[in-house]
């Protein structure tokens, strides 16, 4: 090899000994996992749920933000105490309590609120039921004698959303089981969040004193039915939603003639079918709106007759027909007035019917 490479080389040659056998406990310390600490007994991969999964769990509506909900001067309140509350979970307004008519945008405000907070941590423990749903719940426990589990359910939450909660009232069992689940919430550092339907604490019928006391201790607000700009813009809001191209003038007219908010969905769908069939497009026009709606007062009016206008006001007024049906003027006064106003009905039900513009004399009488 020097005579190749033309130079000195020097060769050396190692030989080291044969490895000994390792026993198991010596391959245990030398892993990299034991040097690393024990084991946890957790897989390699944390598998984690997705927004979408946390709110079907938590039967959180992901249509319903703070974005697409229509405020006006019935509502703003009740809509900035509950991004108030979205803000500050657990800190302000514990618990709010919102009241109102059914279709004022309750429940829109209480998904909300949990869209809001699991958008931000999608790691908290959020909850939407019915006071049903939780009357079944503890009626299924207690059946199986197992209220352990649900007890984990409902009390180890960050945030409880209660719907229709007023129908816990005159039940017992149910309201103590509140109760307690109300307070570890609350003093877990949770938020509670409790909706009623129709009333206001104080007049909730059968409900235990310390229940109403924990409902009163938070933020009450009431919900007023919406106006008619209110109504205008949910129209506008579900007619986006939904890809409809409708006329402004076209959603004003329904706006004033359907005053159920709940209602309106109903119509604008109606009017989108009635557009499809006639004109092969999904664009609601003037000319159907006051179409569809003239023939749905007519529907209304041709289904109460003048013989039904009779007979409510002799109930109420407490006369008898024959006094309605007299030529003469009766001799008292509230039964004149009773005949006159009945004169006014059957005019307004008659020309609504044949699609005749009004008269001014239901403009005349004056209670």
């Amino acid at each position: 090899m020097s005579d190749f490479l033309q130079k000195e080389v020097q060769l050396e040659i190692l030989i080291k000994p044969p490895k000994k056998k390792k026993g198991k406990k010596e391959e245990k310390e030398q892993t990299p996992l034991a040097e690393e600490g024990p084991s946890t007994g957790l897989p390699l991969i944390d598998y984690k749920d997705s927004l979408e999964g946390v709110l079907k769990k938590a039967h959180i509506q992901d249509r319903y933000t703070f974005e697409n909900f229509a405020v006006s001067a019935t509502n703003h309140v009740a809509h900035a105490a509950a991004q108030a509350v979205a803000e500050n979970p657990a800190r302000i307004y514990n618990p709010l309590f919102i009241y109102g008519d059914v279709g004022v945008g309750k429940t829109h405000l209480s998904h909300a609120i949990a869209n809001h907070i699991l958008q931000k941590n999608i790691q908290q423990k959020v909850l939407y039921c019915t006071s049903e749903q939780f009357t079944n719940d503890l009626v299924e426990s207690i059946k199986v004698k197992n209220t352990r589990e649900l007890r984990k359910k409902y009390r180890e939450l960050d945030l409880l959303i209660i719907d229709d909660v007023q129908f816990i009232a005159g039940k017992s069992y149910v309201q103590e089981e509140f109760y307690h689940t109300f307070n570890a919430i609350v003093q877990g550092g949770g938020q509670s969040w409790s909706l009623i339907s129709d009333r206001p604490p104080k007049e909730i019928k059968e409900l235990e004193d310390r229940l109403r006391s924990r409902f009163s201790g938070g933020l009450i607000l009431d919900i007023q039915k919406p106006d008619f700009e209110l109504r205008t813009a949910i129209l506008l809001i579900k007619a986006e939603e939904r890809h409809i191209d409708i006329d402004i003038d076209a959603a004003k007219e329904i706006a004033e003639k359907v005053t159920d908010s709940r209602e309106l969905e109903g119509t604008l769908l109606r009017l989108l079918s009635v557009s499809l069939m006639e004109s092969q497009s999904n664009k609601i026009t003037m000319e159907t709106t006051q179409g569809e709606l003239g023939m749905q007062a007519a529907r209304i009016a041709q289904k109460v007759s003048p013989h039904d206008v009779i007979k409510n006001l002799c109930l109420y007024y407490q006369i008898k027909p024959s006094i309605i049906k007299k030529p003469q003027l009766a001799h008292r006064l509230f039964q004149t007035y009773a005949k006159l106003l009945c004169m006014c009905f059957v005019e307004r039900l008659v020309l609504t019917s044949l699609r005749l513009p009004l008269c001014s004399t239901e403009k005349t009488i004056q209670p």
